[in-house]
């Protein structure tokens, strides 16, 4: 046998528990032939010595908004700036034409992207002075929880909401003034009504924007992520989102491998056997598709639905008001669910029923609570779907909410990307009673609650090496240890979320998460061990395989690399 791809003289850190490291690594048809041993002697198409470089398992990002980031790349980018002063520069310049925006928005639209409060000692926009810079160009500027946005008057009139006798939607908020008068915060679903003016984006930027995001990935070592809502909704760019994904697969523009929710919104209800829903209805797409469809490189996912808002925002369900702090006074603020529990759980139980599983953004204690409930009746009334249902974020678990989630068979995806930049102000919100709640790590593990990597990008930086030390130190922009500091993992786990724990979370794990015999060649070659190193965060991503062929390729000139060919 001839292989096509030998990785020899390498630290190889497979993450599989029976051999857990190895020095050379087979490669035949894009998967994963053997180790050491396995391969001694074997031919090769293509030998590459590494010389004591480190090789990972490809990382898996299990929650990320793909789409939107790469729309992002092509708008404005206001998440450098730190005061008010200078992001209204930044708008003004865009204002004059000094700057672009999205090629592809509706005429005169002013979009920007990455705006933080928190980079602004916790103040938002004068709308007096946005409207001043932008006169009657319309602006809708994403804030990075992608929970609310900043807007002028000019896109409020557009969308016919600038009246103080305008009624809020359901599950949203025109933030106003003691007059009435809107302060250009919407939140929310309240996004929409500015967005409807905007969407949908053709299919044709769509995918240019998922060939520039997913090269982005490459670079920094990832090889498959979960698109973490597409279709419709606030968080949605398209009805033909996927059409979108599967053109950039076929075309090659696709350079990780993709995983697709659909929100819970573009699903419909399916005449087919009364027998088929149970006692419900059943809802889904048409034919009957439902999560796990799809091959190696695009698939569905479990169907995405939002139980509540933010907790940077201080939108999100939690038992117990918010603490007041600096430009905020929350007295009586609890947060709210995005529909009625008795609402939600009816969507739910019709999607569950028609097979889909469940990935519940459920970010305050209040809102983990409804979503335990709601899956673990799905559980026992349907049974127990293949792919792991899931709750995205789980960011405040009180202890009690623990053993619930593990008996439900839940995965969860907390973020420790949010630590560095949102860490402090969550730290303000919270208070010291129920701090160690949030964000939980070690404890998950210990409850036998699968945890999976990931980064919630763009609202959050999306490296996965810098998320790693984030699991490890927990540090805020202060330097404080942000939450419970038994919550840290160690160097292993903190890979492990993102190799094996997010295949396991994603339903993959048979064929992602280790580099065994018989799985995908997905691999990250680093400039040294994320085990040892002192700082996970400053290793440099070498080269990325996906299949064993390279969608990024920085190896010493003098090491025998194959041509980087066209992913398939």
């Amino acid at each position: 046998m001839k292989l096509d791809l030998l990785l020899r003289n390498a630290n190889i850190i497979t993450m599989d528990g029976e051999r857990p490291f190895a020095g050379s690594l087979g490669i035949w048809q894009g998967m994963v032939v053997g180790l050491d041993e396995d391969v001694a002697g074997m031919d090769a198409a293509t030998v590459l010595d590494l010389e004591g470089a480190t090789v990972t398992p490809g990382f898996i990002d299990a929650h990320c908004h793909t789409m939107w980031f790469g729309l992002g790349l092509a708008e404005l980018d206001v998440s450098g700036a730190h005061g008010l002063a200078e992001l209204y520069a930044l708008l003004e310049g865009a204002s004059s034409g000094s700057t672009h925006s999205d090629p592809d928005a509706p005429a005169n639209w002013l979009l920007a992207t990455g705006f933080s409060h928190q980079q602004h000692s916790g103040a938002f926009p004068d709308i007096r002075e946005l409207d001043r810079i932008t006169g009657d160009r319309p602006l809708f500027m994403r804030h990075n929880s992608g929970h609310m946005a900043v807007v002028n008057t000019a896109a409020l009139r557009l969308a016919g909401a600038h009246a103080p006798s305008y009624r809020d939607p359901d599950g949203g908020v025109i933030v106003r003034d003691a007059s009435g008068w809107p302060t250009g915060l919407v939140q929310e679903t309240a996004q929409t009504l500015i967005q409807a003016l905007i969407l949908p984006y053709s299919i044709e930027n769509m995918e240019a924007a998922l060939d520039r995001a997913t090269r982005h990935y490459a670079f920094e070592g990832i090889t498959s992520f979960t698109e973490a809502g597409a279709g419709g909704g606030w968080i949605g760019h398209s009805p033909a989102e996927l059409a979108a994904y599967q053109r950039a697969s076929a075309a090659g523009r696709l350079h990780a491998r993709a995983q697709v929710m659909p929100v819970l919104d573009v699903l419909h209800s399916l005449d087919g056997h009364p027998d088929d829903g149970g006692q419900s209805l059943p809802m889904g797409l048409d034919l009957g598709i439902a999560s796990g469809f799809g091959d190696s490189m695009l698939s569905l996912g479990p169907a995405k639905v939002f139980l509540d808002g933010s907790l940077m925002g201080e939108t999100a369900a939690v038992s117990a008001e918010y603490c007041s702090h600096g430009h905020r006074d929350n007295a009586g603020n609890v947060g709210y669910f995005q529909a009625s529990p008795e609402q939600l759980k009816a969507k739910i139980e019709s999607v569950y029923a028609a097979g889909w599983s469940i990935a519940a953004h459920a970010i305050g204690d209040r809102a983990v609570d409804l979503a335990i409930d709601i899956i673990g009746t799905c559980d026992l009334k349907y049974g127990r779907h293949a792919m792991p249902n899931r709750i995205e974020h789980a960011s405040l678990t009180r202890p009690d909410q623990l053993g619930r989630m593990a008996a439900a068979g839940i995965a969860v995806t907390p973020q420790a990307s949010f630590f560095h930049d949102g860490g402090d102000g969550m730290t303000d919100s919270l208070g010291p009673e129920r701090l160690p709640w949030a964000y939980r790590a070690t404890s998950f593990l210990a409850a036998g609650v699968t945890l999976a990597g990931s980064s919630d990008r763009p609202v959050a930086n999306g490296n996965v090496l810098r998320g790693m030390q984030a699991f490890v130190d927990r540090k805020t922009a202060s330097g404080a240890v942000f939450g419970n500091p038994d919550e840290r993992l160690t160097p292993h786990q903190a890979l492990a979320a993102y190799t094996t724990g997010a295949a396991r979370a994603t339903g993959t794990e048979s064929v992602k998460g280790s580099l065994s015999a018989g799985k995908l060649a997905d691999f990250t070659v680093l400039s040294g061990s994320p085990l040892t190193a002192g700082d996970i965060g400053e290793l440099r991503v070498l080269a990325t395989a996906v299949g064993g062929r390279f969608s990024h390729n920085t190896l010493p000139a003098r090491s025998p690399v194959p041509a980087i060919a066209a992913l398939p």
